[in-house]
């Protein structure tokens, strides 16, 4: 069931929001070579709870740690690490989220470490283009099955895979609530579209990849990796459906 939220709900939406981008602003300036996934980590745990925030990725189901930080081949859900240490060349997504008086928001970035190869800036440039060409057609009324098949045509007309097997989120005041926001448009999808709302909010995220977009998840039981082993990007707004349109929440 789909909760459509108050003015006061989102209110408060926007501030976690607002600490999210906040946090990824810090991240794009710590991501450099040769420093560790483990200090990123640190130090936007750090910055959360400065600004009153709750880091919610820690502990839920167990993760252990306040961000997620995959590097190339990873999709979603890399472990930060003290023995991990970025690279030139590398690119790595940031996943972060945030409860601030029991609302949340969700966000995140990927980053090309120093200089990155044309392929792999193309493919961060075309992930963060999909989700704003999905989130800008957002209004009332609209299908959830038309964000879906936006973002699916624009990364695949660019010749990268979506995957499959992840999907955004609702959201509100659990990290994960109706409805289920894929990538794709399926069968399964069309047979349950959903009509949004005013007061619908949503976590849009976007994963693609170089390769065939199947995954596969590590012996850590937490990262999901490109089965070919071939690069993946990864891009997230918290949004909400207006009455005229949609507003980005995970913004400064």
């Amino acid at each position: 069931m789909i909760d459509c939220k108050s003015a006061r709900q989102i209110g408060l939406m926007r501030q976690a929001g607002k600490i999210v981008a906040g946090a990824l602003r810090l991240a794009r300036e710590l991501a450099v070579s040769d420093v560790t996934t483990d200090h990123i980590d640190t130090e936007i745990e750090k910055y959360i709870r400065k600004n009153h925030g709750i880091p919610i990725f820690k502990g839920y189901r167990g993760y252990p740690r306040s961000t997620c930080t995959s590097i190339n081949e990873e999709v979603v859900h890399g472990i930060p690490s003290s023995s991990r240490k970025l690279k030139k060349g590398d690119i790595l997504s940031i996943d972060v989220g945030v409860e601030y008086k029991k609302y949340m928001a969700d966000g995140a970035i990927t980053v090309p470490i120093g200089e990155v190869s044309l392929e792999a800036k193309k493919l961060i440039e075309v992930c963060e283009e999909a989700l704003k060409k999905g989130i800008e057609i957002i209004r009332p009324g609209i299908l959830l099955s038309q964000v879906a098949g936006r973002i699916q045509k624009y990364v695949e007309s660019n010749g990268y895979s979506v995957v499959r097997d992840y999907a955004g989120h609702g959201i509100g005041r659990c990290m994960h609530e109706d409805p289920q926001v894929p990538n794709y448009v399926s069968e399964e999808l069309l047979a349950n579209d959903v009509i949004l709302y005013p007061g619908t909010t949503l976590a849009i995220e976007p994963m693609i990849c170089m390769g065939s977009g199947e995954t596969e998840v590590l012996e850590n039981k937490w990262t999901v990796v490109t089965k070919d082993r071939k690069l993946s990007a990864h891009f997230e707004y918290t949004v909400v459906v207006t009455e005229t349109g949609v507003e980005i929440l995970t913004v400064e």
